[in-house]
């Protein structure tokens, strides 16, 4: 199946929450999913993972765990 003429695919997109304690994590990946339809946060606070997978399941967003060279990471993206 081929993709709509009319759809705009929009580049993959690195946000990087290092340093920064939730809600801020999740603001972050909120805002860059406005202007993107696949996101790779990393956040090292303890309660990212929760704050983004709960964001992610209200919104419809496929989230899955991955290891980046600067820590640990979610892919984000658009279902």
């Amino acid at each position: 199946m081929m993709a709509d003429a009319g759809a705009v695919q929009r580049d993959a997109v690195d946000v990087d929450a290092r340093g920064l304690k939730c809600p801020w994590p999740a603001l972050r990946l909120a805002r860059a999913m406005r202007d993107a339809d696949r996101i790779l946060i990393v956040a090292d606070d303890p309660i990212a993972p929760a704050e983004l997978a709960a964001l992610a399941e209200e919104r419809d967003w496929r989230i899955d765990a991955v290891d980046t060279a600067i820590g640990a990471g979610w892919r984000v993206s658009r279902e």
